[in-house]
């Protein structure tokens, strides 16, 4: 296939756009659920981005003259790299509460010994920790998340232009306030199996004073695993609703940092 003809119509001003807006959507496949997730081939996430990029670039661009020189250039590709990363932390803040939700189950309930290996990240994590991401990435696959955040990059351009600068300092504060709630919004995800197991370890340490001669660690343990399974079973459904409006409120509260930023 001859594609001469076609890059004969492909202006230095094009290309200088489709790399401005490839170095914005790149941090998604970096820090986003789904899209830098480790069970994606990282040259199907390459051409995903060339791909997303492509079809952003003549809304991004949009007329405007891109410069050229290398200082000029480059000081538009830091920028929106920083803008990238900033709206794709928002996301990833999301998951990272969900993680550590059930990371304070896992501690809670005793299930902190045994570790597995997440698919979606490739690290070790925790029985509870990985069901909760498991959950997690399932809410965000049925609210239709991925088309979500592309849509949300998208009108991150009507936020901060592509040839503007946003202020650092608020999208530095917007990345703090995301870091910040992630603890808690998984006390809040976590809640009722952990209220859970601890009134069950409150009232077993009440029958150990009682009947000291009954070995409460071997009656204890089982019955505590039962009762936060059985309180994960009940609240799971209401943990995927929750984990949604999170979700929204993530990409919502990224592009409000954005509009503060400019």
């Amino acid at each position: 296939m001859n594609l001469e003809p076609l890059l004969r119509h492909i202006s230095e001003n094009q290309t200088a756009g489709f790399i401005l807006v490839l170095a914005r959507v790149t941090p998604l496949f970096l820090l986003a659920p789904i899209f830098s997730s480790r069970m994606v081939p990282a040259r199907a996430r390459g051409v995903a981005a060339v791909a997303i990029a492509l079809g952003l670039a003549p809304l991004a661009l949009h007329g405007q003259k891109v410069p050229l020189d290398i200082a000029g250039l480059g000081g538009l590709v830091i920028k929106e790299l920083m803008v990238g990363l900033a709206y794709s932390f928002a996301v990833a803040a999301v998951f990272g509460a969900v993680s550590v939700a059930g990371s304070f189950i896992d501690t809670m309930v005793g299930f902190s010994f045994g570790s597995l290996i997440d698919p979606l990240t490739g690290n070790q994590s925790m029985v509870i920790s990985q069901v909760y991401t498991m959950v997690g990435l399932m809410v965000f696959i049925a609210i239709g998340g991925d088309a979500f955040m592309i849509e949300g990059v998208g009108r991150s351009y009507q936020l901060v232009p592509l040839l503007t600068y946003p202020s650092l300092g608020a999208l530095v504060g917007g990345a703090v306030h995301a870091f910040s709630s992630i603890f808690t919004t998984a006390l809040e995800l976590a809640a009722p199996i952990v209220v859970a197991a601890i009134i069950t370890d409150t009232a077993f340490g009440l029958v150990a004073r009682v009947v000291p001669q009954m070995n409460v660690f071997a009656v204890g343990f089982p019955a505590k695993i039962a009762i936060s399974l059985l309180i994960l079973g009940i609240s799971l459904p209401f943990a995927g609703g929750f984990i949604g409006n999170q979700l929204q409120d993530g990409v919502g509260g990224a592009l409000q940092s954005l509009k503060a930023a400019v």
